[in-house]
């Protein structure tokens, strides 16, 4: 044997009795295919999430990964591409010129792979799936749900249930749902986190606020986390307050909150255009955010339930719960 240059690599010449055979076009090929790198899809949705949150952290939230883990992730990437990807900013991560170029066949890659797994996998799922969501985001974050599902799965039957948070859980629970929207966090579900929101102070856009007066309470019977948030917040700033109306429902909250009976604590997605926000300046507490989750039992027989939620968790838009605690 002995070695020559060709094609640009060196490429290994088998001498055999009667002369020299140089295949070359095989040897060739099998060099190319020696260099070219096989991008490993794990790393690149990791990069891409790196590049849109611009901080390893933010990437791991994003992921369901630890901040250590995407730092290895995105150090195995550089040593596979040989190049620099990230440069720091300040705490932000920017992309270098190298980095910016395999950003987008990073997104051509991904965006091709999860087509490839919808076109062969969801669109043959057939049956019906029970979702359930509260009312006060069944206009907001149900629908980008809904849609996605019914894009990749068009031969399957929605059934929608829109009720209270805490009564929707116990209905995952029982089996009655195979999902749910809520704000309540449960360890023994898996879950997605959807979004955190802002929890404020509603009333009607023509309401009167008395700061000198207790203030009326719009609230919901128990068990509800804004009736809970509100009256530990209102009694934690020792801002008096009284009962004014009381409802089973959101639809008779709303209905008290247009009726001008008062105020509620609810999150910024109830807000309608008849509605305003009182605050830190009409001598109201300020009120923690909520975040709101969707939830399926981890023990589910229903391969249904696994496909749809894992084909929104492969859609890169929601992060895993156990990435936020």
């Amino acid at each position: 044997m002995h070695a020559t240059a060709d094609c640009g690599f060196q490429h290994t010449v088998m001498r055999r009795a009667g002369g020299d055979h140089c295949y070359r076009g095989r040897l060739c090929a099998t060099a190319l295919l020696a260099v070219i790198q096989t991008f490993d899809l794990d790393l690149l949705r990791t990069f891409v999430a790196v590049a849109d949150q611009r901080t390893f952290a933010g990437a791991g939230r994003h992921t369901g990964r630890s901040q250590a883990a995407v730092s290895q992730q995105m150090q195995r990437l550089e040593a596979q591409v040989g190049l620099p990807l990230f440069s720091r900013q300040g705490r932000h991560k920017r992309l270098t010129e190298h980095g910016a170029k395999l950003l987008r066949y990073a997104r051509d890659m991904l965006s091709l792979n999860d087509d490839a797994a919808r076109a062969l996998g969801e669109s043959d799922m057939h049956g019906s799936l029970r979702i359930g969501s509260p009312h006060d985001v069944a206009d907001t974050l149900l629908p980008p749900i809904l849609e996605q599902i019914a894009r990749s799965a068009p031969r399957l039957r929605l059934e929608i249930d829109v009720g209270r948070s805490p009564f929707l859980m116990e209905a995952l629970h029982r089996g009655e749902i195979d999902m749910t929207l809520s704000t309540r966090h449960d360890r023994s579900l898996q879950g997605l986190v959807l979004r955190s929101s802002p929890t404020v102070w509603v009333c009607a856009s023509q309401y009167v606020h008395a700061r000198e007066q207790p203030l009326p309470l719009i609230l919901i019977d128990e068990p509800s986390i804004f009736r809970r948030l509100a009256i530990e917040a209102l009694d934690r700033a020792r801002v008096p307050w009284k009962q004014a109306y009381l409802s089973s429902n959101l639809i008779g909250v709303k209905a008290a909150i247009r009726a001008n009976l008062g105020v509620t604590a609810r999150s910024m997605e109830l807000l309608g255009p008849d509605m305003r926000v009182l605050g830190e300046r009409d001598g109201l507490p300020k009120l923690p955010d909520v975040t709101y989750y969707l939830w399926i039992r981890p023990n589910t027989v229903n391969p249904l339930v696994r496909q749809a939620f894992d084909l929104l968790s492969r859609a890169g838009r929601y992060a895993p719960v156990a990435a936020v605690g």
